[in-house]
């Protein structure tokens, strides 16, 4: 399959020496990250990008690696952080509240609190440790667990918020978080009854990694405003945002896209993706390792209704791929209770279901029993369920939906 880019776009790449080849040919291969990586940054250099580094208009930076090899890019300096500032400017539930002044409280990984630090350590006259991005958005979290936060530590991220949100009279603020995050802020808020000290928020948005349905809905229930899931990436930024109902709108400023089956008949596509948003890296036909779903099945990327994972964490199943919202639909089907979960596989033919509930109380045994039976549908493996008090945290952070006995 070859698709040739718009005209504009290879006047922008054609004198990039990874494109020449294929701009000489009239034939671009997709571009996958080894390719990338393969002579970098000679193979990205030309005379303006070169400029443009020495001027301190493009950096080096690397993409955060959570769930996939890190990989090092050239951008200019603030590259994600105004692509997502002005996703929420522009958008139609949060655009309000973001131009009245709301500032933006963050609640994610504590990766991303290190990262705050170390870039505001760079700064003439840094103080050590701060988590002030700048002057709209903060970083909350200092632990790699959230289940390990507590009640002085709760307190101290309540008290954060408190000031953030009455900076700006009568423009609240707006809380950015990974939504698992948050729903462990509210569990532990309703088990100690600070929910006095928790000002409400003009706006939510889960932007870092795949959000549960089950989650989701928590979160819609315990705030009474918009929950806005974002999708995107660090070499990229961000392409897709949900509106209050669920529904996914492109947001593809100097960008296009293209699904390609990952499987015929698998229903799951590859996002494939031209993007000259990023002046010094443009990428064309970019595969950004992640799967969608559409309403139809089609490669429309209009009727998308799922980002379901990353392309390399698809379980292999004798009836085809099986994503992470595969499973999430069926476990969500059964009880709305299931905070957390994970699926180790055991052994060619078996696997383990562990998951964690939002009251800690384990499911009935039918819904149990339904819960097996609809795993075992799904991957064609033997599945045995258990009800566990939480699930372990990987090291980046975020939770593994996919794991397996074989150490290697």
């Amino acid at each position: 399959m070859n698709r040739l880019p718009s005209a504009d776009v290879l006047e922008k790449v054609r004198d990039i020496p990874i494109y020449r080849s294929s701009v000489e040919l009239g034939h671009f291969p997709i571009l996958e990250k080894p390719e990338i990586a393969r002579g970098f940054p000679d193979n990205w250099m030309t005379p303006e990008l070169a400029r443009a580094l020495e001027a301190g208009e493009a950096e080096f930076v690397l993409s955060t690696g959570t769930n996939h090899a890190r990989m090092q890019l050239i951008r200019p300096p603030y590259f994600l952080l105004r692509s997502y500032y002005r996703l929420w400017s522009e958008h139609p539930d949060l655009g309000a509240s973001w131009h009245a002044g709301a500032r933006r409280v963050s609640l994610t990984t504590v990766l991303a609190t290190e990262h705050v630090a170390r870039v505001n350590a760079r700064k003439p006259g840094a103080t050590p440790g701060e988590r002030w991005l700048d002057d709209r958005t903060l970083y909350l979290n200092l632990r790699l667990d959230p289940a390990d936060w507590d009640r002085d530590e709760v307190e101290r991220m309540l008290a954060e918020i408190r000031e953030a949100a009455t900076a700006h009279s009568g423009a609240g603020y707006l809380l950015d978080c990974s939504g698992y995050h948050l729903a462990h802020l509210i569990r532990k808020v309703s088990a100690w009854g600070l929910w006095d000290a928790f000002p409400r928020p003009v706006g939510i948005v889960h932007a870092y990694e795949y959000t549960p349905l089950n989650v989701r809905a928590y979160l819609r229930a315990h705030f009474d405003c918009p929950v806005v899931d974002l999708f995107g990436s660090t070499e990229l930024g961000y392409l897709f945002y949900s509106d209050t109902e669920g529904d996914y709108r492109p947001y593809l400023k100097d960008m296009s896209v293209e699904l390609i089956p990952v499987e015929p008949d698998s229903g799951i596509h590859s996002l494939i993706v031209t993007s000259v948003r990023n002046p010094y890296m443009p990428l064309v036909r970019y595969r950004s390792g992640d799967c969608v779903r559409t309403r139809d099945g089609s490669a429309d990327p209009e009727r998308i209704v799922s980002f379901c994972g990353r392309e390399k964490e698809l379980l292999p199943t004798p009836g085809g791929p099986v994503s992470q919202a595969d499973l999430d639909a069926r476990i969500a089907g059964i009880c709305t209770r299931v905070f957390q979960y994970q699926l180790r596989l055991t052994d060619e033919v078996g696997s383990h279901l562990s998951y964690a509930t939002f009251d800690d109380a384990p499911l009935s045994p039918g819904e149990t029993a339904e819960l097996s039976a609809s795993v075992t549908a799904l991957t064609g493996r033997t599945c045995q369920v258990e009800h566990r008090t939480g699930i372990p945290i990987g090291r980046s952070g975020k939770y593994a939906w996919l794991t397996s006995s074989d150490p290697s």
